[in-house]
């Protein structure tokens, strides 16, 4: 398990971060909503990095997680997961209950996709 692990819920004008850190037998959770252009995605770096954040997935839904996986892939171990095995679970309708989630799994079920080395 990570001890300090993030989920995105990641859309086209917006990303949910949820962060889940363990401290000995303490738990901290924190969400909070970036957005998608440059400054904000550096923003949210930097707010992972603050609560150092070492694992970070998010879904690979068309294309909108590209620029937020190129921004955090140097940072931190990044994870692009497939939604197969993120959306079989009933019952999530918000992006912070998507993003909560992608976060539990990270912690102990998920595994990466592959991503080619840039060209």
């Amino acid at each position: 398990m990570f001890p300090r692990c993030a989920g995105l819920d990641v859309h086209k004008k917006t990303v949910v971060a949820r962060v889940l850190r363990r401290e000995g037998r303490e738990a901290h959770k924190t969400v909070q909503t970036f957005g998608t252009t440059t400054p904000t995605l550096l923003a949210l770096q930097t707010w992972l990095t603050e609560q150092r954040v070492t694992h970070v997935a998010m879904e690979a839904t068309a294309s909108s997680w590209k620029p937020v996986f190129n921004v955090l892939e140097s940072r931190f171990t990044t994870w692009l997961v497939n939604p197969a095995h993120i959306k079989p679970v009933l019952g999530r309708k918000t992006d912070v209950k998507d993003a909560v989630w992608i976060a539990d799994l990270l912690r102990c079920l998920l595994r990466p996709s592959f991503i080619p080395d840039p060209p």
